[in-house]
């Protein structure tokens, strides 16, 4: 066993970060085709038997656990979809050292599930939301309904599963836009809206008729937050849990937040704490490398996991390497999980 985890029980890579979340994809399947998740032709599926059981995700999370892992957060695809999901909740929710359980969809079913996850330990919601127009909501999602969203957001909020957040990947001719629509939720509700750079992780094929080139999307940050200006931007501290690595601010008078998440534009690896394991049982130690190691078949075998989380962590990178064009290639956004 690695001498520094053995001796504090700690997860720490080799540049000296502590990982303390684990993101977790329980299925690569989805309700919805969002353009800048997904080819237009979309993925195979895995298959029902290399998905991991919830029994095998909870031994992965106990493991973690024991070496310092707090939080968890459940991904997709579309979490939702997955039978049973409250059960998973629960499970983790009363797993020793998990402090935080959280979810990140795209809202379609959450009017419905939301009350048997919020019983069943889920403590916070991301939802993805890029546009408050109907029409244009169904364009970027192929098919999806703004108002069952919506709606799933405000029962959410009914129940206590805040903060709320929403994800907004902001596209330039897309979305742009509504910009300040967005900010502005945060006036009245206690939400937190969270402004995220488009990552080119296999979505660079045409998006379809009425969409530019994907080429052409991409929108950073600070052209993002001179745009808000005017509205008045105070920056904020991370004041809870789960603030990750968005640059807060709040707009005058608000009693929300908005957030902006810069993963290309300004990299914030040198804080990374997390880990992914995508549904099919590899753990991921960055999303935008290609680097994934296999633990399905042991988990199967009843091996020690230890050695598994131990080469993943060893394996982290220092940082993403965007800027030298080397993109991941392996799998979309909707297999990885976010």
């Amino acid at each position: 066993m690695n001498a520094s985890m053995s001796s504090s029980l700690v997860l720490r890579d080799r540049f000296g970060r502590q990982i303390t979340y684990l993101r977790i994809s329980v299925t690569d399947r989805c309700n919805l085709r969002c353009v800048y998740c997904m080819p237009p032709e979309g993925v195979p599926h895995i298959g029902h038997d290399d998905v991991l059981r919830y029994e095998e995700i909870l031994q992965v999370v106990e493991l973690a656990a024991r070496y310092g892992v707090r939080e968890v957060r459940l991904t997709g695809g579309e979490p939702l979809v997955r039978t049973d999901l409250p059960e998973l909740v629960r499970m983790i929710a009363a797993v020793p050292g998990i402090e935080d359980i959280s979810l990140t969809t795209n809202g379609l079913l959450l009017d419905r599930l939301a009350e048997p996850l919020a019983q069943a330990g889920l403590k916070r919601i991301n939802v993805s939301l890029d546009t408050l127009r109907p029409e244009r909501f169904t364009k970027i999602t192929r098919g999806g309904s703004f108002e069952r969203t919506w709606a799933g957001i405000l029962k959410a909020e009914a129940l206590g599963l805040k903060p709320i957040k929403l994800n907004v990947v902001m596209m330039r001719g897309v979305n742009d836009d509504e910009l300040a629509d967005m900010a502005l939720l945060t006036l009245d509700r206690d939400w937190h809206v969270r402004f995220i750079e488009l990552m080119p992780i296999q979505n660079q094929a045409v998006w379809g008729d009425g969409l530019p080139l994907p080429e052409e999307t991409y929108l950073p940050i600070a052209e993002m937050v001179a745009r808000l200006e005017p509205l008045g931007l105070e920056a904020c501290g991370h004041e809870e849990v789960g603030s990750g690595p968005a640059q807060e601010y709040r707009l005058r008078g608000a009693r929300g937040k908005v957030g902006f998440i810069s993963p290309v534009s300004e990299p914030f690896c040198e804080q990374c704490n997390r880990l992914r394991l995508t549904a099919d049982g590899n753990l991921r130690p960055c999303l935008l490398h290609n680097i994934e190691v296999p633990i399905r078949d042991a988990l199967r075998r009843g091996e020690d996991l230890l050695p598994y989380l131990q080469q993943a962590i060893t394996l982290k990178p220092l940082a993403h390497e965007l800027e030298q064009q080397h993109s991941p290639s392996g799998r979309c956004m909707r297999q990885i999980g976010g």
